[in-house]
């Protein structure tokens, strides 16, 4: 296998990358200078999760050099789809519907994939809008909600700071009835999609298949 390099963190579990790319090297969240230091070793960089504060952001110019240096770039899920929308056109390559959301500009805040994380076990510790958005939508195809409920539900899901944004939250703080409220989270116990972590491994796969 050609040397990959994969910075990912909450999106996809480290279990489950492997058995898709078992060779790749896995680092944690990219943070700015990792590219620039990885780029010399590896043929392929695949960003999913990244840091998010500007200071330690993932750079655009260290991407670019990446790229002119013959690195292919793959985006997904979290800081790798935003920044394949920023860059698509200058060669990196972005998969899943949230790179196409950020791409068609149905979403462009950098809070709509933002999360907080145990750093020792993985587990996120707030819900991400991407995925709230996705289960919202599925709720509706489901009858669970109807439309107009949908777009109030997403209303106060921005309203809350991203760090405090989890499904009990943002259904408890809506006006929703009761009772509508008690049926919806009962639903979202088993049916809430993880968009992020689809795209996580449709990302993987795609790059299984360009090897």
């Amino acid at each position: 296998m050609q040397n990959v390099v994969v910075y990912i963190g909450p999106s996809l579990d480290l279990k489950s990358a492997k058995e898709i790319l078992p060779d790749a090297e896995y680092l944690p969240p990219v943070k700015r200078g990792d590219v620039s230091a990885a780029a010399a070793g590896a043929k392929i960089l695949v960003i999913i999760d990244g840091v998010f504060f500007q200071n330690e952001a993932v750079a655009h110019r260290e991407i670019l050099q990446a790229m002119k240096s013959g690195v292919k770039v793959f985006g997904s899920s979290s800081m790798g789809a935003l920044r394949a929308s920023e860059l698509d056109t200058l060669g990196m390559i972005g998969v899943g519907k949230i790179y196409e959301q950020y791409k068609s500009g149905e979403i462009i805040a950098d809070d709509e994939v933002g999360l907080v994380y145990d750093k020792e076990t993985g587990v996120s510790l707030s819900d991400p809008m991407v995925n709230i958005r996705a289960s919202f939508s599925k709720a509706v195809t489901c009858g669970v909600i109807d439309s107009e409920e949908e777009a109030s539900l997403i209303k106060t899901c921005k309203s809350i700071y991203y760090p405090d944004r989890t499904y009990k939250k943002v259904v408890k703080d809506s006006n929703l009835p009761d009772e509508k409220k008690s049926a919806l989270l009962s639903w979202l116990k088993t049916n809430s999609v993880d968009q992020k972590k689809l795209d996580a491994v449709l990302c993987l796969e795609t790059v299984k298949d360009f090897i």
